[in-house]
């Protein structure tokens, strides 16, 4: 008979993990059949980088209740009621009484209490509710209430299109680590968990989203200079076979799976941080896997240990933004219409003479 529940011991709590047998992820060639309490049991085990990465942010959940299986969708908004997983991004009922919050505002204005992690019990019972993947946002709570609408990281988002290797993002990727240490500025990457890097800068906290998203904008442009398989279009007809810097992943309400996450994928692979040295002898991301990454930081530590030393300027980015021609670039489609942003038709099916000089779309 199945167990109907375990118990997890996570910075001095007991948390329960009910299904504990429920298979999350099936078996690879890789891995063998990954329970719920594994996922439970690999998140406490990964406190010191995982909690680095979630410490007093506002982090929305992705949560797969049912597991992980071919065929099975993560829901694209609220009204795609019929998908197998989905995003949290308001605390779940029945949360632990230690769990904390903070009050983030959407683009549409909207507010929500989301959870805000401040100990290794937290996401463990987030596991217990099916979480995955952790989502946070590039700010902290801090006793000003400002606080969550200053970023305090760049986040780089280096995203393989079709027809392209990961081995074209680890080179792609070294050049945005030179190109970043030009501009003296440190950044910090890891595994996507799938074929991407991501790439992290910690920014002191003085500018707003549309500042952290223009800088992006900079960097990627000023990285496609240098890289004739970089660019930053935003329409999918016009990227071709190259890697699409996703600037608008730094906007308000836009997250990046976390440091330590688990991703949807079979074998149970993990968002990985790694020093450049070691992201440069990466030949697979699926043997980073929630059976290889605690070892591994058990035994090298965080490769994201030193994050938090320093905080950068935003400002050779923003001067990328002013000097790099372009102009502004389109936001997601959920956003209401930005000033100076392009219009929102495929380029392909643009038609001139139904457009005004300002992107708005004629009568």
């Amino acid at each position: 008979m199945a167990a109907k529940a375990a118990e997890v011991e996570a910075g001095g709590r007991s948390v329960r993990v009910s299904s504990p047998d429920r298979v999350i992820y099936e078996a690879t060639d890789r891995t063998p059949d990954i329970t719920k309490l594994m996922v439970a049991e690999y998140v406490a085990s990964v406190e010191d980088g995982l909690m680095r990465a979630l410490r007093d942010r506002p982090t929305a959940l992705e949560r797969w209740p049912s597991g992980v299986r071919d065929g099975m969708r993560l829901a694209t908004g609220p009204q795609d009621s019929k998908a197998d997983a989905f995003y949290q991004k308001r605390v779940p009922k029945g949360a632990p009484d230690y769990l904390e919050t903070a009050t983030v505002t959407f683009p549409s204005g909207r507010t929500a209490d989301e959870i805000c992690p401040t100990e290794i019990a937290v996401p463990v019972w987030c596991a217990h509710m099916g979480t995955i993947t952790f989502h946070p946002w590039p700010v902290r709570r801090t006793d000003d209430p400002a606080s969550l609408d200053r970023p305090d990281e760049l986040r780089i988002d280096l995203d393989p299109q079709p027809g392209t290797t990961f081995s074209d993002t680890l080179r792609v990727a070294d050049v945005a680590r030179e190109l970043l240490e030009e501009l003296g500025l440190r950044g910090y990457p890891k595994t996507s968990g799938n074929r991407g890097i991501h790439v992290y800068v910690r920014i002191e906290p003085r500018w707003e989203f549309t500042d952290l998203r223009h800088a992006a904008i900079g960097f990627g442009r000023a990285l496609q200079q240098r890289d004739d398989q970089v660019t930053t279009a935003w329409w999918k007809e016009e990227r071709g076979e190259r890697i699409f810097v996703d600037y608008n992943q730094n906007n308000r309400d836009r997250t990046i799976a976390s440091a330590y996450s688990l991703r949807p994928k079979p074998g149970a692979p993990v968002s990985t941080p790694l020093s450049w040295a070691a992201l440069a002898e990466v030949s697979d991301p699926r043997d980073l896997n929630l059976l290889t990454v605690p070892e591994r930081l058990a035994s090298e530590g965080d490769a994201w240990a030193t994050i938090d030393d320093e905080a950068f300027s935003l400002e050779p980015l923003l001067e990328l933004w002013e000097t790099l021609p372009g102009g502004e670039l389109n936001f997601p489609p959920d956003y209401p219409k930005m000033p100076g942003e392009p219009p929102r038709v495929q380029p392909s099916k643009k038609v001139a003479e139904h457009w005004d000089e300002d992107g708005n779309r004629l009568a």
